[in-house]
């Protein structure tokens, strides 16, 4: 009785553990991967044989594919072992795993089990019709409605082939409808399961651009999911549109902002994903002292827009420096940035100061090309003949622009003394004059002009300044230089008397 008893529990063993084993399978305690019908996966290829392809998915057993998957239309086959595959899975017992590509076969128990299993099958659209395409599949005539096909000229639909999921069949096989944006939503949810599983946000990711918008860009994370970057978020600096700074194709860094749950149009909920790219690179200003030298460097920027006191010039991305208007020129006085630069323009600037605090850099355009009055002993010496242009003329004198920043006298008085008075009386705005230097004051800004052949004098001493001269002095003449400039236009005034016109006040 023992013997038997123990024949009968080595018999039924087998059986058990089958059961078991099966059991295992399908609750997947086991299993290092969800296994059903219709669940999409990704293995790698261990064997090739005549007629089979063997597939690691990571379960307990290997799946198993048709060679003639992999054959192409020269019958050759594409596949071999190490290769990576994704399939489908249409068929789980206790013994094997069927894998396919696709849902094979024809007629209708082939289209069922499609429909059952929720395995794509290939569908070609076959012609355009009312409400949507007919499309042939697994040798049947299918409907998909146009707002379940993919997106494109439905012109260039007709003749391609595509995966579709079987949704419905009706009336025996008359009435077969077919998604293929039920597959791209499914694959979607996958996908984008899988990212929310790994990642969160705060997080850095990598992506690819998959098309641009007036309001931003979209990054594709994971096949089928993408993320939205507004265009506030594409870079540090200022941008009107996407394309200033990435394009389609491009493969990017960004920082996950926000995950969110929205109502769509549809009525569905879905995850919005919300990216940026300048979180991912760092705030620049958080290396503004290896990013820019010290102040009283000159650098170059571009020019990046314009305000009523000045211009903003970016030093590098997200680094923007302000030009004051009375840093803009030394010729002129500048009333309003656009007569000097303009949006786009690259220029040399000089670092005034920076401030890290208050994020700010102050920057001149006049400094970068150099004080015209730092040398001006060396380029205007005492008694030197100098070709200038009539600046402006009136009954204190005539001023003439020797330089850009540098304008020079010649008094009334001086004038008037000389034969060819007449003449420069005559010289009208721009006219080319050709006189000599009498005097330099490198300090007050102010050259002294002659006719050719008057007597040069030496510079004036300092205490000489003090005292008015017997024609009312120079000081009078400047002052009503200004004056008559201010009253006509900006353009006018030279920087002299824009120096003098300081100094007058602060002496009153």
């Amino acid at each position: 009785m023992s013997e038997e008893l123990t024949t009968q529990q080595e018999t039924a063993a087998p059986e058990e553990n089958m059961e078991s084993f099966a059991d295992m399978l399908a609750s997947q305690e086991n299993a290092q991967v969800r296994i059903q019908a219709g669940q999409k996966v990704q293995g790698t290829v261990i064997e090739v044989t005549d007629d089979s392809v063997f597939v690691n998915i990571g379960a307990k057993i290997d799946g198993i594919m048709e060679r003639k998957d992999f054959v192409d239309s020269e019958g050759n086959v594409d596949v071999a072992p190490g290769d990576q595959i994704e399939a489908w899975i249409t068929h789980v017992s206790s013994q094997e795993i069927k894998l396919a590509r696709s849902m094979s076969g024809s007629g209708m128990a082939a289209i069922e089990n499609a429909r059952d299993a929720g395995v794509p099958v290939d569908g070609r659209v076959t012609e355009a019709c009312k409400g949507g395409y007919h499309v042939e599949v697994l040798g049947k005539t299918a409907f998909c409605p146009g707002s379940q096909m993919v997106a494109g000229n439905p012109e260039s639909l007709i003749g391609n082939t595509y995966q579709f999921l079987i949704t419905r069949v009706e009336s025996r096989g008359r009435n077969i409808v077919v998604s293929h944006r039920a597959l791209i939503d499914r694959q979607r949810e996958a996908s984008l399961a899988a990212l929310l599983n790994d990642v969160q946000e705060g997080d850095i990711v990598e992506g690819k651009v998959t098309r641009l918008a007036s309001f931003g860009a979209f990054v594709e994370l994971v096949p089928g999911v993408e993320g939205m970057v507004h265009l506030s978020e594409l870079s540090w600096s200022r941008i009107m549109k996407a394309d200033e700074v990435i394009h389609p194709g491009d493969t990017v860094q960004a920082k996950i902002l926000k995950i969110s749950k929205e109502k769509g149009r549809d009525g569905r909920e879905h995850t919005r994903i919300s990216l940026s790219l300048k979180a991912a690179q760092g705030n620049p200003w958080d290396d503004i002292a290896t990013s820019l030298p010290g102040a009283g460097a000159v650098v170059e920027g571009k020019v990046v827009r314009l305000a009523p006191f000045g211009a903003f010039v970016e030093l590098c991305p997200g680094i923007e420096g302000l030009v004051h208007l009375s840093e803009m020129s030394w010729s002129h006085r500048v009333n309003r940035p656009e007569d000097v630069v303009k949006p786009g323009d690259v220029v040399r600037v000089k670092i005034k100061e920076i401030n890290p605090e208050n994020r700010r850099v102050s920057l001149s355009l006049r400094d970068a090309e150099g004080d015209p009055w730092a040398d001006v002993e060396t380029r205007f010496p005492v008694g030197s003949k100098v070709e200038g242009k009539v600046e402006s003329q009136s009954k204190f004198g005539l001023f003439v622009s020797l330089a850009p920043g540098v304008t020079g006298l010649l008094p009334e008085g001086i004038m008037r003394s000389t034969k060819t008075a007449a003449q420069f009386q005559k010289l009208e705005k721009d006219a080319p004059v050709t006189l000599e230097v009498q005097r330099v004051d490198p300090v007050a800004r102010r050259i002294t002009l002659v006719p050719e052949g008057a007597q040069a004098q030496p510079k004036e001493p300092r205490e000489h300044k003090e005292r008015p001269s017997k024609r009312g002095g120079d000081d009078h003449s400047w002052r009503q230089h200004q004056k008559t400039a201010s009253s006509t236009s900006d353009s006018d005034m030279g920087i002299m008397a824009q120096a003098l016109q300081k100094a007058m006040q602060n002496k009153q």
